[in-house]
């Protein structure tokens, strides 16, 4: 005999009952797929209206019949809104979480149905999956503190500036190069008393509107090149005074010669200093430095390094590998990328370096964590 719609709702209010949300944000509205396990509502809302969400998490536990003291569990991707509304969920008690949005299942068919409401229900239906003991069915964020997560804004600022100073310098010279003119350090102090004795290929003064132009690149050029000397010696101010475990790891990298201020420091504030790594395949995974090996029955493909981690901590490990191989010439590292890739072409060499950066942020794990210090390696004023 079916049971009545009574039945149901006396057992949707037992202590196992939890109530489940997936949130497909956007810009303007968010989609929520709410569920008990058997049934869905669809609900939208406002973006950032948190009032209207609230009500509608009431409404739906009163729809689906459970105590207004159920368990709620959420999840939605990681994405530009970052991590406030992570924090805002937790402070109401829901346990949510943050999914890496390129780690979630999609159909492999050449077309295939997608709107908003179609991801809201797969991600909550992944989410049952989940906290049903379906651990792999996607990749969870590790959220920072909000003190960590302020901290990576001084070298993103100076990753930023850095770009747009390349950015003025290189528009600069190619406006010189469109009149015949080579102009190698657009930055030089008395560039407006040199670019009124200018001439251009046929010998005449620079054009009245182009010369203008290019005063007020180097005024924006000069702007961003003192914020960018502030922002250096703010962080180095940091280091000095801060007594904070964040700027005791920066200065502890700072001991091996080969890294230096801006290296140990994004190190630090992006990898080592807030996240906890349990084994050497953790740290090579989270820097995209894992293989990607592709095989299927008797085929075998590699396919290169995952690129599934931090750019800015990957590309960084490149660039300073190659610094380690010139001032620690005599580390069991460099003299393993000697023996194995030196006596190879370029092409040997770029696929060596990425190998010696995934063992390089093992050994810095190591000599941060449990204080390695890396064989051959040496250390400043030793």
């Amino acid at each position: 005999m079916r049971q009545t719609q009574e039945t149901l709702r006396q057992e949707n209010t037992t202590s196992d009952s939890i109530l489940y949300i997936a949130f497909e944000l956007s810009n303007s509205t968010w989609k929520l797929a709410i569920g008990d396990g058997t049934k869905t509502r669809y609900v939208t809302v406002s973006a950032r209206e948190l009032e209207q969400l609230e009500d509608e998490i009431d409404k739906s536990k009163r729809h689906f019949g459970l105590k207004g003291t159920v368990q709620v569990k959420s999840c939605y991707e990681a994405g530009r809104d970052g991590f406030w509304i992570h924090r805002y969920l937790l402070s109401k008690g829901i346990n949510n979480l943050i999914v890496d949005s390129s780690s979630i299942e999609v159909n492999r068919r050449k077309r295939r149905a997608k709107s908003d409401r179609l991801d809201a229900g797969n991600l909550l239906r992944l989410l049952m999956r989940y906290h049903g003991g379906e651990r792999q069915v996607w990749k969870v964020v590790n959220v920072p503190s909000v003190e960590d997560e302020d901290a990576r804004n001084l070298h993103r600022e100076l990753e930023t500036l850095v770009d747009e100073r390349r950015r003025y310098r290189n528009r600069m010279k190619a406006l010189f190069i469109q009149h015949g003119i080579e102009m190698r350090n657009p930055s030089r102090r008395d560039f407006q008393k040199v670019v009124t004795s200018l001439r251009t290929w046929d010998g005449k003064r620079l054009p009245k509107d182009m010369k203008a132009r290019v005063v007020r690149e180097y005024k924006r050029l000069r702007m961003v090149e003192g914020h960018i000397k502030l922002l250096k010696k703010e962080r180095e101010q940091r280091i000095k005074t801060e007594k904070t475990s964040s700027s005791r790891l920066v200065a502890q990298l700072r001991e091996l010669h080969g890294i230096g201020a801006s290296s140990s420091w994004v190190f630090v504030m992006e990898f080592f200093g807030w996240r906890k790594f349990r084994n050497r395949k953790e740290v090579g995974a989270l820097a995209g430095l894992a293989p990607s090996p592709y095989a299927s029955g008797g085929y075998q493909r590699e396919q290169g390094i995952s690129k599934a981690g931090s750019v800015r901590v990957r590309s960084m490990a490149v660039e300073i590998s190659w610094c380690w191989l010139r001032f620690q010439p005599q580390s069991k590292l460099s003299k393993w990328f000697n023996e194995r890739f030196a006596s190879g072409g370029s092409r040997m060499r770029r696929i060596g370096i990425v190998a010696m950066a995934r063992k390089l942020l093992v050994d810095l794990w190591l000599y941060l964590e449990h204080g390695v210090i890396p064989e051959g390696a040496l250390l400043r004023g030793k």
